[in-house]
């Protein structure tokens, strides 16, 4: 049965998550199967580059799936997207022989954006983190300096599978855009993998640091400590995107 690779764009907020889960729970995998169902008339599984919690975005999810379809690719994607939600679209699809989305994976790179304002920016409450009072933009580029390079990032949380909690991360930086309204604070992190929960916690702590709650010292002596830690602040989903999955 042939195997197609396509990217996904979605918006998380009204979905539990990438996963599917029981009957009636909204999971973006099982609208994508449903839409699937629809279109060729077969049950199939859609395996994804990573599974995306409950209210997180994503612009360049990667999926696979196993479908007999005798039309062109571009006949599967419209057919697709017709029957898609308005808040998740297939950007492209294509035979891929074999692709495995998840092992095949070189590197993911997520942004995480908060906003930094005297006064709650109605517009922008699904697609990021409300900050108010005094950021120190000089700790953030510290802390995500600190983070390059291949450690134990179990400070930020478990693995997915098995007990290996190492990952490389290439990409820590934070960009500062100001704003009409104050400053929009965008944090672009990538590496081979993520933790579960690693991206949420890496932007709580470090804006922990820039907010005054945890000093320079004590963030480096946790994340050497390798130890998961309940101590710092877990940014919220909704301002987490996946925005791409590369490949060699």
């Amino acid at each position: 049965m042939p195997r197609y690779r396509a990217t996904l764009a979605y918006d998380g907020a009204n979905y539990q998550g990438f996963q599917r889960q029981a009957s009636g729970i909204p999971t973006i995998q099982g609208a994508v199967e449903n839409a699937l169902l629809q279109v060729t008339g077969q049950q199939t599984t859609v395996i994804g580059a990573g599974r995306t919690d409950t209210g997180v975005h994503a612009r360049g999810q990667v999926i696979a799936f196993d479908v007999e379809w005798k039309h062109d690719d571009e006949v599967l994607l419209r057919a697709l997207n017709a029957r898609l939600p308005d808040d998740i679209a297939l950007q492209n699809i294509a035979q891929h022989e074999g692709f495995q989305p998840r092992l095949d994976a070189r590197s993911r790179l997520c942004s995480y954006t908060s906003i930094h304002a005297a006064q709650r920016q109605p517009l922008w409450r699904h697609y990021s983190w409300y900050i108010r009072g005094e950021v120190d933009d000089a700790a953030l580029h510290w802390t995500a300096r600190l983070l390059m390079g291949r450690h134990d990032f179990a400070t930020f949380g478990h693995a997915p599978q098995g007990e290996n909690t190492v990952r490389e991360i290439v990409r820590s930086e934070w960009q500062i855009h100001p704003e009409s309204f104050g400053e929009r604070l965008v944090y672009y992190v990538e590496g081979n993998a993520f933790l579960h929960h690693m991206v949420r916690r890496m932007v709580g702590m470090q804006m922990d640091v820039a907010r005054g709650r945890m000093t320079r010292e004590a963030f480096e002596t946790a994340f050497r400590a390798a130890k998961l830690t309940k101590k710092g602040t877990t940014a919220p989903p909704q301002g987490l995107v996946l925005e791409c999955v590369y490949y060699a």
